[in-house]
């Protein structure tokens, strides 16, 4: 077994209990390879932001597990170099599907797990919640909970539709489980397409898509019920438009993405809510900055021409959540 304490990395025990305390909200970026990773690196170094690397089941098969653990090392050590004397890294499994996978997280130096069962029945949610706080916590790593379901697309995980949590469960899963953080539904989605158009208005003057709000109300009624308590928000990208607009331009086929306003997520970090996950919206970057250079250069074949750029175009975007939507920089110095 190895340690996340070998590694230089932390649990999220500590730095959510200050983002609480604070009003701001730590960034779980998800990653899946080496330029996704510098690129996060970068910005929270220079912007001293705790962060969470956020690994699915799906990127741990891409990257391979035991290249992902010397990835985690090696961000540490970036960091290190770029200036950051005690960097706050914590290295997380979103979605974890099994106690088996969470475990197998755990040998191998993941400081954080989220055990998801809120697809199962009540009580077998509880049950294997329970489980895998029970393993985690002998190896001080902590464990992400949830109740509620999110609809959309992210890699194995899916729904066609969203269950909002009922906050009348929260005090009893949580004390039952012993989870050290609870993800819940208020609206989000995962994907790019968070809304389907007939659940928008659209703006008379530009014609874009105006999503519905979230439903700060059961946010509220969980606050109420689990004072203090920290809260995760999955499926919370942006899906900046300009990206949209710049991957269509260069020959994609995005119509009527659209995701959570900015606004709201600055409101939801100010609450109790210390984790946002955002995925969507580094892929665009992404996607975006390589479209436009194979647009522009058709003949570029070095991957260092066209996922340059798109490192930095993710840096960017990392920089500008954790700075403007978050308020997470300096907290981490």
């Amino acid at each position: 077994m190895v340690s996340y304490k070998e590694l230089g990395l932390v649990n999220t025990k500590e730095m959510f209990a200050k983002a609480i305390k604070g009003g701001y909200a730590i960034p779980a970026f998800n990653f899946n390879n080496m330029e996704q990773l510098q690129a996060i690196i970068k910005a929270a170094a220079e912007e001293k932001s705790p962060v969470i690397l956020q690994v699915s089941k799906g990127a741990r098969n891409y990257a391979n597990a035991t290249l992902l653990r010397f990835m985690a090392q090696g961000a540490v050590a970036y960091a290190k170099e770029l200036g950051w004397e005690n960097p706050q890294i914590v290295l997380h499994l979103d979605h974890g599907d099994s106690f088996e996978l969470c475990k197998s997280c755990i040998d191998s130096g993941f400081s954080s797990v989220m055990i998801d069962g809120s697809h199962l029945p009540y009580e077998e949610n509880v049950a294997l919640t329970k489980k895998v706080c029970d393993f985690a916590h002998q190896y001080d790593v902590t464990v992400e909970g949830e109740l509620g379901v999110l609809a959309g697309v992210e890699d194995e995980v899916s729904s066609d539709h969203h269950t909002y949590t009922d906050p009348e469960e929260v005090i009893d899963f949580v004390t039952r489980t012993g989870v050290d953080s609870l993800a819940i539904s208020i609206g989000t989605s995962h994907g790019a397409y968070k809304f389907t158009p007939d659940q928008c208005t659209r703006d008379p003057k530009t014609g874009r898509l105006v999503p519905p709000p979230l439903a700060f109300n059961v946010l509220e009624a969980v606050e109420a019920k689990l004072p203090d308590f920290p809260i995760v928000l999955h499926g919370s990208s942006s899906v900046p438009q300009e990206y949209v607009d710049m991957i269509n331009q260069y020959g994609g086929k995005l119509p009527d993405a659209i995701g959570i306003p900015e606004e709201e997520l600055r409101k939801a970090a100010k609450m109790d809510v210390c984790k946002i996950n955002i995925d969507s919206d580094s892929r665009l970057a992404m996607t975006a900055a390589v479209r436009k250079v194979f647009h522009d250069k058709p003949a570029e074949f070095d991957p260092r021409k066209y996922l340059g750029p798109a490192r930095d175009e993710m840096e960017k975007l990392y920089k500008h959540k954790i700075l403007n939507v978050l308020g997470s920089d300096g907290k981490a110095e």
